[in-house]
C-alpha cells in the first residue's frame, strides 16, 4: 500500500506526532484530495486535548484544507481529478434531517467536521464527502486560500448575515487570526469599521487593514468609545476572552447585535438590562457550508482580502501549533506541502 506522511494525536493530551499512514481510498460519494496547504486553527486544540464529544483516536486534525482532487469515488459527478478545491469546518451533512430538508445544511443534526469526525488535512492526502468540497479560484494560492476556509468564511459569512447595511458602524473586537480578516471584510463591505485591540502599537495595522477608527482597550473603555461614535450596529467578537466580549455589550446601539465568533473557555455574562433597553441581541455564528466557502473565496479575490500567514512544513507542525496557541502567530499558521 502507498504511504503518506501525517501528523496525528494518539489520545487526549498527547503531543502531536509525525507518522506514516496508508493513503486512504475514496468510497462512494467521496473524493480524495492531495493536500497543498492546511491552516492551523485554535479549534484544533479540541482534538489535542480531547475536549470534543465523540472523538476517536488516533486522529489527524485540520479543517482549513487546500489542494487538488486526486481521486473520486463512485456516484461522484460534480468533481474531477485535478480540480483545485478546499474543505473547511463543515465536513458533510446527512441530507435527510429536518434542517437538511429545509436546505440549512450547516445545522444538520448529523453534521460532520473535517479533522474531528474523520481525519483532516495535517496529512499529504485526505478523503472527504463530496458535499464538503469547495472550488478554489485560480487567483488564490493554496496557502492563502486555506485560512479563508475557516477564519475567512466565519467572519465573512457572519457579517453578510448580520443585518448591518453599508455605512453602519461595525466594530471588530480583537486583531488576530479572525479579527484581521474581519476588519478587511467589514471595510470592503462598506461598513464604518472600528477595530478594538489592546495597545497603541496595533493602530497602524488596524487602519492599514481598513479600520476607520481604532480603540485601544488597554487605555480606554471600549463600550464608551463606541457610544461616542454613535453605538455599534454589530460588534464582531473574535478574541476568546469572555470578560472582554461581555464588556462590549454596552457599546451596542439600538437594535445592535453582539456577534460572537470566538469560543472562550468561560461563559459570557452579559447585562440583560442593556439588551432589553436597546432591544439588542447576542448571537453566535458557526462558519458555513461549501457554497458559503466559495462565496467567501470569490469575494476575497474580488475585494483583495488576504490572510497574513506564517508558513511551516508538516514536520514543524508542533512548532506551528505552539505559535498559534500562544497567540504569537501573525496571524494564521499554515502547513505547506511540496507540490
Amino acid at each position: 500500500m502507498a504511504r503518506m506522511k501525517a501528523v496525528q494525536s494518539s489520545g487526549p493530551g498527547t503531543d502531536w506526532e509525525l507518522v506514516e499512514r496508508g493513503i486512504p481510498e475514496p468510497g462512494p460519494g467521496q473524493v480524495r484530495i492531495k493536500v497543498e496547504a492546511c491552516g492551523i486553527c485554535h479549534s484544533d486544540m479540541f482534538v489535542k486535548e480531547g475536549l470534543w464529544p465523540g472523538l476517536q483516536y488516533p486522529r489527524i486534525p485540520g479543517h482549513e484544507v487546500a489542494g487538488r482532487i486526486d481521486g473520486v469515488g463512485s456516484a461522484v459527478t460534480a468533481w474531477k481529478k485535478g480540480q483545485r478545491v478546499g474543505v473547511g469546518w463543515h465536513g458533510g451533512h446527512c441530507g435527510h434531517c429536518e434542517s437538511c430538508r429545509r436546505g440549512d445544511f450547516r445545522m444538520c443534526r448529523s453534521a460532520k467536521i473535517c479533522g474531528f469526525s474523520y481525519d483532516g488535512g495535517w496529512a499529504e492526502y485526505l478523503v472527504v464527502p463530496a458535499e464538503a468540497v469547495a472550488a478554489l479560484p485560480n487567483e488564490l494560492p493554496a496557502e492563502e486560500a486555506a485560512p479563508l476556509l475557516c477564519a475567512g468564511i466565519t467572519t465573512f459569512n457572519s457579517l453578510r448575515n448580520s443585518g448591518a447595511r453599508a455605512g453602519d458602524l461595525v466594530a471588530v473586537q480583537g486583531i488576530g487570526g479572525l479579527g484581521h480578516l474581519g476588519i478587511q471584510y467589514a471595510s470592503k463591505m462598506g461598513f464604518t469599521t472600528v477595530a478594538v485591540g489592546r495597545g497603541k502599537d496595533k493602530e497602524a495595522l488596524a487602519k492599514a487593514l481598513g479600520a476607520v477608527h481604532y480603540i485601544d482597550a488597554a487605555a480606554a473603555n471600549s463600550a464608551e468609545e463606541l457610544q461616542r461614535l454613535g453605538g455599534a450596529q454589530v460588534i464582531l467578537a473574535t478574541a476568546p476572552d469572555s470578560q472582554a466580549i461581555a464588556s462590549m455589550v454596552d457599546g451596542l446601539g439600538a437594535n445592535g447585535t453582539l456577534l460572537i465568533l470566538a469560543a472562550p473557555g468561560q461563559p459570557v455574562m452579559v447585562n440583560a438590562v442593556t439588551l432589553i433597553g436597546k432591544r439588542a441581541a447576542v448571537r453566535g455564528w458557526p462558519s458555513g457550508t461549501a457554497t458559503d466557502s466559495e462565496d467567501t473565496l470569490r469575494f476575497s479575490v474580488l475585494a483583495g482580502v488576504r490572510p497574513m500567514i506564517e508558513r511551516y512544513p508538516l514536520a514543524r507542525a508542533n512548532e506551528a501549533y505552539q505559535q498559534m496557541i500562544s497567540g504569537k502567530a501573525r496571524f494564521r499558521a499554515v502547513l505547506t506541502f511540496n507540490p
